[in-house]
């Protein structure tokens, strides 16, 4: 059977061994030199061989010892690399991270917070993928990413949601478009026999009064970039969230509808049962509080 290696037995013969003093060694250890003897004398005992013996007062390494000292300095060093690196784990001062989000929230909400953390915790790799809520959905449960940010369709016992902030939904259409010459608020009547471009965001109307007019929709876009392509060219309007719309766009306007009013729910999703490293936790939680002065705008 191996023998069972104490730390502090290892370190009191190592330093026994540079002073050549069991005095000495006991004074810079702040123990008494019973003490530091005891400790050796067991760690000896553990190891069935002598590593010190004693010649005329002076201390000096026994054969077997002089053959111990360089592994026993390498398994200390061992020790205290592997004890650093723990605590700076503890402390999410270093780590991997790996997240999902859908791309209106890697393109507008994590810029800033993301940048502020990445500055206070320059040794944390962070990873992004981005895609739809399904799949960012799956990528989570698959055990891909840490945790993720998106809204959440249906209920999933493997999942936990917790809420950040509402986005509402709106009518994107082009900049000069009649729509935007409507008085008051827009009522989804006032979209009726307009061409609607269907995207992935648009079964957000389910179950709302302005439900049937993704029934008489012909076109769906899936991707964003072919989708602003097609507004942009007068094909159709279509629905977006405020944060899926791209403000920088000229060309578009973002109307919000009033009646019905609809908004998707964005949060942070994690796997049932699953705790976060150190590191994914600072970061959820640093995102976490980092948008709430957004939650404010977008209600």
């Amino acid at each position: 059977m191996l023998p069972e290696l104490k730390i502090a037995q290892l370190r009191y013969f190592l330093l026994v061994a540079e002073l050549k003093s069991f005095h000495g060694a006991a004074r810079q250890a702040y123990r008494t030199q019973p003490a530091m003897s005891l400790a050796v004398r067991e760690l000896e005992h553990k190891l069935g061989q002598a590593l010190i013996e004693k010649n005329g007062g002076r201390v000096e390494l026994t054969p077997f010892g002089e053959h111990c000292l360089p592994l026993f300095h390498g398994l200390i060093e061992h020790h205290d690399r592997i004890a650093r690196e723990v605590t700076l784990l503890v402390q999410h001062e270093i780590g991997q991270v790996s997240i999902a989000t859908v791309p209106s929230v890697a393109s507008r909400l994590l810029p800033g917070p993301l940048g502020r953390f990445v500055v206070e915790h320059p040794n944390v790799q962070i990873s992004i993928q981005d895609g739809t809520a399904d799949s960012v959905h799956q990528l989570l449960v698959q055990g891909q990413v840490d945790f993720a940010i998106s809204s959440m369709w249906v209920a999933d016992e493997q999942v936990e949601f917790e809420p950040m902030l509402h986005d509402q939904v709106g009518v994107v259409c082009r900049a000069d478009h009649p729509l935007l010459q409507t008085a008051g608020s827009l009522h989804w009547s006032h979209l009726q026999g307009l061409p609607m471009i269907r995207n992935g965001t648009s079964r957000l109307l389910e179950g709302t009064d302005a439900e049937c007019l993704l029934e008489h929709s012909r076109l769906f876009i899936s991707n964003m970039i072919s989708l602003i392509a097609m507004l942009e060219e007068g094909v159709g309007i279509s629905t977006l969230p405020y944060l899926a719309f791209p403000q920088e766009n000229e060309k578009l306007a973002f109307l919000p509808l009033a009646e019905p009013k609809v908004e998707r729910q964005i949060g942070m999703l994690t796997r049932r049962g699953r705790s976060l490293s150190p590191a994914a936790g600072a970061l959820m939680t640093f995102l976490q509080a980092n948008t709430s002065p957004e939650q404010q705008q977008l209600r």
